[in-house]
């Protein structure tokens, strides 16, 4: 763990899912673990969690998709610690399904806003504090819809997801010289409450989803959380604006 003491890495959307296991992870690894979510009860909840392993941890309670909010408390984080050393963002989701022909500008907007206003915030305003950090890196999160679309009704996700993917480029683009790196994990079907419903109320659709998985099976948080480790560490600092698919194959579409 001494390796990475006094390192910091923020992660958002992380109260939950693969986000928490994410934090769990690098709090393992040595970092000081920065939670951000919505639910604050379960934010706390979190900390105490992570503490009783010996992790330090604290919890910042925004919605990532206000501007005003994000710049605050990553500022407030930032000036706490001197610097950030990782920026994984997390938060995101499919904000429902509608079809294009009766999906409202409020359902678009909330669903870009997730998704991408997110990532640009907060990246933004973490990059002062990255340039002061160590082997700094921002970790995104794409999916195989930046590809395929998406299926019935997630058109815009996809199309959110298409716009992390690049913007994932573009910043590694835009940080290279400060040595800052930028990349991006796209999982699959990972076996988290995110598919909760359609597991409990359709389970005969949930089963099918491995049989388009070459391993055969869903993925599980920690999986996810393993590689996010690795592009925030030292044995990736040679690696920028790539994107990892950690879905067993099902990006091949079998």
């Amino acid at each position: 763990m001494s390796k990475n003491k006094g390192k910091v890495a923020v992660i958002t959307g992380a109260t939950g899912g693969i986000g928490f296991q994410v934090a769990k992870r690098l709090g393992q690894d040595g970092y000081t673990v920065v939670l951000n979510g919505i639910e604050d009860e379960a934010g706390l909840k979190r900390i105490k969690e992570l503490e009783a392993e010996g992790i330090t941890a604290e919890y910042y309670g925004f919605d990532v998709t206000n501007e005003d909010e994000v710049t605050s408390n990553i500022n407030k984080i930032g000036e706490k610690y001197g610097r950030i050393d990782v920026l994984v963002n997390n938060a995101g989701g499919l904000g429902g399904r509608s079809r294009f022909e009766e999906m409202t500008t409020e359902f678009y907007r909330a669903v870009m806003a997730l998704n991408l206003d997110s990532v640009f915030f907060a990246s933004r305003a973490a990059i002062p504090f990255l340039k002061k950090g160590e082997n700094s890196t921002i970790i995104n999160y794409t999916s195989n819809a930046a590809w395929n679309a998406g299926g019935p009704g997630a058109g815009i996700y996809g199309t959110s997801k298409a716009g992390v993917h690049a913007i994932t480029r573009a910043l590694a683009k835009d940080l290279a010289e400060y040595g800052i790196r930028v990349n991006a994990v796209s999982p699959g079907t990972i076996d988290t409450p995110f598919h909760a419903q359609i597991k409990s109320t359709k389970p005969e659709v949930f089963a099918t989803w491995k049989n388009s998985i070459l391993l055969g099976r869903l993925g599980e948080p920690e999986e996810v959380a393993s590689v996010v480790s690795f592009l925030a560490s030292n044995d990736a600092s040679f690696i920028t604006a790539e994107t990892i698919q950690i879905g067993g194959g099902q990006a091949l579409g079998i």
